[in-house]
This record gives structure tokens, sequence and C-alpha cells, in this order.
């Protein structure tokens, strides 16, 4: 990987690229140490406690910021729940499916109308949380909810734009770059936290030790599954056009095991915290009585609701994902008109079928993976009684991420090196 880098480096284009990237994410980090006003920070970390709450998940995405009161406190979380809505409605609605087949006109209009949702969701999100955090205010008035609640939606659409900015002009996805800008910047916190929990006897050196372990499997295991792949055998027929012949070699369908990436474990963090969300409007949190903070109570982080939900969660977004990507019908009859077909399979509707058989199988395997990486940590931690649940999600998007971004770099450098028929 640092070897692409340095490759990369030497490429002028490339390397401007990788400055506007880094730039960009540099802002995003100034951004998270401006504050807002009317809003009490040390009120905040109060709530945040000892990181097994959903405001914890939200601070950890934010790379601090939400603990720290500050204008990127909601991170890209309405983004990213705007994007989600958006293609459930593509699939949903016929008039938008078509638009979104219309080529890059109905996409752009797809994309302005998520960035209009993303304003909406993030107004509503800023207003739970002036309603649900009223402690952590220092003023409760007309004036206090007007600055607050815009400054966090201000603070969210300029999240939106620095993503798509880097999507046009950098390397790598923007939003799951300010994402891992956000989790990578906790490092050195969470590392902190593992020296205190053992100076306080919460952990041991062994204990420590055997996470570290399973933190190495984790990234192992992740770099394993982001290259596997099953590959289709595709065979074209000889066919003579002129004098000219055409077709007869032998060629393969990849479909990777993790095809979806990182994206299904951020689309169920997004989804599962809308509880949280929901209870700020009424002042309540896991610790009060009554029917909220039952609710809450549900819902929180480690509790067995939560875990099966995130579970199912990340399955669905996976299959989901997939079939937002592949279509096997539309791949069988490219085949066909080519004159391909896979061997020992007959063209046409067999051979989608076939297709869609081998699709669910490795979907399974990659969605079952990418769950029990994002849950098992989840397990130690009630285990163990540290707040590090969130452990396995971080390190799965820090190394999807990574092996996604390197993979840019590499098809970028292809292309650039690519000598052309002329020579």
């Amino acid at each position: 990987m640092f070897k692409v880098f340095a490759n990369a480096w030497k490429i002028p284009d490339i390397r401007k690229k990788l400055l506007f990237t880094l730039m960009l994410l540099v802002v995003f980090r100034f951004g998270t140490f401006i504050p807002v006003p009317f809003v009490s920070a040390d009120q905040l970390k109060q709530l945040i406690g000892d990181g097994n709450s959903l405001f914890s998940m939200l601070d950890i995405f934010s790379g601090g910021a939400f603990s720290n009161a500050t204008i990127f406190a909601m991170s890209i979380t309405p983004y990213v729940n705007s994007s989600i809505i958006m293609q459930l409605l593509t699939v949903a609605i016929p008039a938008l499916e078509r638009l979104s087949k219309e080529g890059e006109e109905g996409r752009k209009k797809i994309a302005q109308w998520t960035r209009y949702l993303t304003i909406v969701l993030a107004f509503i999100q800023a207003t739970g949380l002036f309603f649900g955090l009223r402690a952590a205010f220092t003023r409760r008035d007309v004036l206090a909810f007007i600055v607050v609640t815009l400054t966090f939606t201000a603070g969210t659409a300029f999240l939106m734009w620095l993503g798509e900015q880097i999507n046009e002009k950098g390397i790598g996805n923007g939003i799951s770059l300010l994402i891992f800008a956000g989790i990578v910047s906790r490092l050195p916190q969470m590392i902190s936290a593992f020296v205190q929990y053992n100076k306080n006897g919460v952990l041991n050196w062994f204990t420590t030790l055997l996470i570290l372990v399973f933190a190495l499997a984790i990234i192992a295991l992740v770099v394993l599954m982001n290259n596997a792949e099953r590959r289709i055998p595709v065979q074209y027929a000889k066919r003579v056009v002129g004098r000219k012949m055409y077709g007869g070699q032998s060629t393969h369908i990849p479909i990777k095991v993790a095809m979806a990436g990182v994206l299904p474990i951020i689309f169920a963090v997004s989804i599962i915290s809308f509880p949280a969300t929901i209870a700020q409007f009424v002042g309540v949190t896991a610790n009060s009585g009554g029917f909220w903070g039952g609710f809450l109570k549900v819902f929180s982080q480690g509790s067995p609701v939560y875990m099966i939900l995130y579970f199912i969660l990340i399955i669905f977004f996976t299959y989901f994902y997939t079939e937002m990507q592949y279509n096997p019908i539309e791949m069988a009859n490219n085949m066909k008109k080519n004159g391909g077909f896979i061997p020992g399979i007959r063209p046409g509707k067999p051979t989608s079928d076939f297709i869609r058989s081998v699709l669910n199988k490795i979907t399974l395997v990659g969605a079952v993976f990418l769950a029990l990486v994002a849950v098992l940590p989840m397990l130690l931690t009630n285990s163990v009684g540290a707040g590090i649940a969130f452990g396995g999600t971080s390190v799965l998007i820090m190394v999807g991420v990574a092996l996604e971004t390197v993979k840019q770099l590499e098809s970028q450098m292809m292309m650039r090196h690519y000598k052309g028929f002329l020579d």
C-alpha cells in the first residue's frame, strides 16, 4: 500500500488530487474544533459517558466534534440517511427508477434531491439535539434554537459539499474518507483509554493482548475477504463477420465476496441511530424512566435487541447494495447478444438464474462476515466491561476505506501509464 502511494506521488496529476484530498480533510479536522454558541462541551461529554451510548457512536464518526460541541457535531449521518432513502425510493417508485436510467442528467437530478433531503433531515436531527440535550445548553430561548439548529445544519451541509468535492477533484469516496478521518483521529484517545483501563484494573495486560490480537485478525480477515472473489467462466462462440473472425476466447465474470465494502456498516449505523434521535425530541436518555427511557434502554448499544437488529440491518443493506449494483437478467442478455455463454448453462433465463444463485450465495457469505465482525466486539465489551464496542465497526470502516482508496489510486495510475494503440 505504501509503495502505491509512493508511486502515485511521482505523477503530477495524481499528486494534485492527493494534496487536494488531504487539504479538505485538514479543513474537516479544523471544523471539529469550532464551537457552537450556547452549547456546553462539558455537559455533552457527560452524556457520552464511557462509550456505551449512541452518542458515543456519533462522537466517533464525527472525530470528536460532538463531544466538543462544534459545528460538525452531527457528522455526515443525515447525508447517509438521505442517500438510503433515495435509493429505496428509486426501487419503489417507477418514475425515479426511469430517471436513474436516463444517464448523467437523471443522476444529477437525483443527487440534487438527495441534497435537499439531507438539509431537511439535518434540520430535524438538529432540532432533536436541541430539545433532547437541553441540559447541555446555556440558553434555551428562540434565539438559541435558531442559532444552534442552523449551525448544526450548515455544518452537515458543508461536510456534504466537502465529500462531493473529494469525489470530483480528489481521490477516493468523499463521504467514506470523512468518516475514516473522524475515526482515525480518535485512535490516540482509544489507545489512552486502553492504558487507563489497565491502570484502573478494568482490563489486565493479557486481556489487552487478546484484544489487540483480535483486532489484527479482523484486519487480516477484512483484507482477505475484500480480495476474495468467485469467478464465473464465460465462453464466447466464434463468429465470422466479413473476412474477420470474432470471439472464441474464454473469460470470466468476477464476483467479489465483499462487493458492498463498508457501506452496509455505515448505512446500518445511521439507521439504528434513529431511535435515539426520536427520543431526543422528548428530552429523555436511557437512564430516564417511563416509556421513552425503556425504549432507549432497549435500543442502547450492547443490548441484545440492538445487536440483533444491527446484525439484520447489515445483512439487509449488503443484499440491497448488491441488488442495486448487479442485474443478473441484464448480464445474461448482454452475454447472449455477444455470443457468450456459461459452460453447461443454457443462454437466457437459465443463465440469469445461475448468476442470481451465485450472487445470493456469495453475498450471504460477505454479509454474515461483516455482521459478525461488527457484532462480536460488542459481545466482547459486555464480557470485559470496557467501552470498546465500536472497535469492530471502526476497524471495518478504516480498513475498507483504505483498500478502496488504494484501488482507486491503482486504477488512476494504470490509466496514465496506458500507452494506447498509437504506440
